[in-house]
């Protein structure tokens, strides 16, 4: 028991560590308790209960799964605690599959399946880290990218001109807002293939009456 609940706390550690590092809402000790909670749900399940039946001198038929099949139901509403929704995007979603994903190496651990564990660690890693640059690098050349402009301009300032000056780039929303003695301006745009961000943001910078610009990824 205890080299299972220590591979499982190891693996989701390392899953973990990964999601710490990129500062993520969920982290190595938030992987680490979900795949050690579901390594001793299926221990639970297992052999916990294996005297109570033993005592009662009646033969019993049990399920030893029927506690480790809810943590795959259950690992869902903490992995929704992970997403979260800002404007028109949605983060968290990686993070809620490695929540996931280590339940599932936890559940690997309890059930002594050593070495699927490993390797579905590994995999994650990969996916986590060189598949991840690999993807965006490949993607990034036929896919427009998304961000959010921040632009500030005086008191009012139409905003006209920005949109004038966005040269094929696509606006998905618009949010205007007064503070102090500039008016801020939010622009949810992608920006298509063979232009970038820090083009964008000074060509818009040349633009009249334009205080400041920022460039926000999504």
């Amino acid at each position: 028991m205890l080299l299972r609940l220590a591979l499982a706390g190891v693996l989701g550690a390392a899953v973990g560590l990964e999601r710490e590092l990129r500062e993520r809402e969920a982290g190595l000790r938030t992987h680490l308790l979900v795949s050690l909670g579901a390594c001793l749900f299926t221990l639970a399940g297992a052999y916990g209960f294996r005297d109570f039946f033993v005592s009662s001198g009646a033969l019993v038929r049990t399920d030893p799964t029927r506690i480790a099949a809810q943590v795959v139901s259950g690992i869902g509403f903490l992995g929704a605690g992970a997403i979260i929704r800002q404007g028109l995007s949605v983060r968290g979603l990686t993070t809620a599959a490695t929540l996931w994903v280590v339940a599932a190496i936890g559940l690997a651990s309890g059930a002594g399946y050593y070495v699927a564990a490993a390797l579905t660690t590994g995999i994650a890693l990969l996916s986590l880290g060189p598949l991840r640059i690999a993807a965006y690098r490949v993607v990034r050349r036929y896919r427009a990218e998304d961000g959010r402009l921040l632009v500030a301009l005086p008191t009012g300032t139409s905003p006209g001109g920005l949109i004038d000056e966005r040269a094929g780039l696509r606006i998905r929303s618009l949010e205007i807002a007064q503070e102090a003695d500039r008016r801020q301006v939010e622009l949810d745009v992608e920006v298509p293939a063979g232009q970038s961000p820090p083009d964008v943001v000074a060509r818009l910078a040349d633009v009249e009456h334009v205080l400041e610009v920022r460039w926000n990824e999504e």
